[in-house]
Parts: structure tokens; C-alpha cells; sequence
């Protein structure tokens, strides 16, 4: 256990995990464009919401497999675009189940107040999620590209 939380206190790590928050960033910002351009279209919101949050969770798998982690093999893995998914979606239940106990504690939220819950949120979720990204979902992928013979 302790090899495994000093994994995390490297620099090729911290890299990582910066990279996983800005990938965050260009995610979020691609997703609020694309749900108003569906809106924009005529789309009913949930439909909106949803093709979004699928096509940029993809954008975000394959950002964060090329840049943030590097693998340069060239493939995009069922499992791992799987694994991705559940990830993000558990990453979702959580920030929507944080932001229902916090209306649930106390009342209804102002916008500033449900902003602060989201962002604080985000950023609690953040470790969890590269963690899950490194050794969950690209973690084979990276020991391949580690053992290769020209290490990429």
C-alpha cells in the first residue's frame, strides 16, 4: 500500500494529474457548447445532456489516453472505453449524490451555493478519478508500452 500511494507522489504523476484536470476543463467547456447547440436545434434537454455527455466522455477517453498517459499504440480498446464510462458515470452519481445530500442538509441551494458544492465536488473527485484512469482503465496499456523493446 504504501508503494502504491508513493506512486503517486512522482513527477511523471503529478504531470498526469494535471493533465487529467485539464482534459477536464476542455471537456466540460466542449460539453456546455455542444448540450446549448442541441438545445439550440430543437432537442429536448435530457436528449441534450446526454448525447453530450457521451460524445465528450469519448473525447475524454481518447485525450487522456493519448496525451495524459501517452500510449501511442494507436488503438481504442472496448474494454477500456468501457471501464472509462463506468468510471465517469460513477464520478457522475457521486457529484449529483453530493449535490442532493447538500439540498437535502440544507434546503435549497442558491446558484453560487450549488456551484461551490459542484466545484468542490469536482475537485474531491479529481484523485479518484486519475487513479482509476492510471490503473484501471490504461493501466495494461501502459506496462505493454513499458515492456515494449523502443518503450512507446
Amino acid at each position: 500500500m504504501k508503494r502504491y500511494l508513493a506512486s503517486f507522489m512522482t513527477k511523471e504523476a503529478f504531470g498526469q494529474f494535471v493533465k487529467v484536470g485539464l482534459v477536464g476543463v476542455a471537456n466540460t467547456i466542449v460539453s456546455f457548447a455542444l448540450f446549448n447547440l442541441f438545445l439550440w436545434m430543437g432537442w429536448w434537454s435530457v436528449a441534450a445532456v446526454s448525447v453530450a455527455f457521451a460524445l465528450t466522455t469519448f473525447m475524454s477517453y481518447l485525450l487522456n489516453r493519448a496525451w495524459t498517459f501517452e500510449i501511442k499504440d494507436g488503438r481504442v480498446s472496448g474494454g477500456e472505453t468501457m471501464r472509462f464510462y463506468l468510471i465517469n458515470l460513477a464520478a457522475w452519481a457521486g457529484t449529483a449524490g453530493t449535490m442532493w445530500l447538500a439540498e437535502t442538509l440544507f434546503g435549497p441551494l442558491s446558484t453560487i451555493a450549488a456551484n461551490g458544492v459542484y466545484l468542490t465536488t469536482s475537485i474531491v473527485i479529481l484523485l479518484p478519478k486519475f487513479a482509476s484512469y492510471r490503473d484501471i482503465v490504461f493501466g495494461k496499456a501502459i506496462k505493454e508500452q513499458e515492456s515494449s523493446p523502443s518503450g512507446a
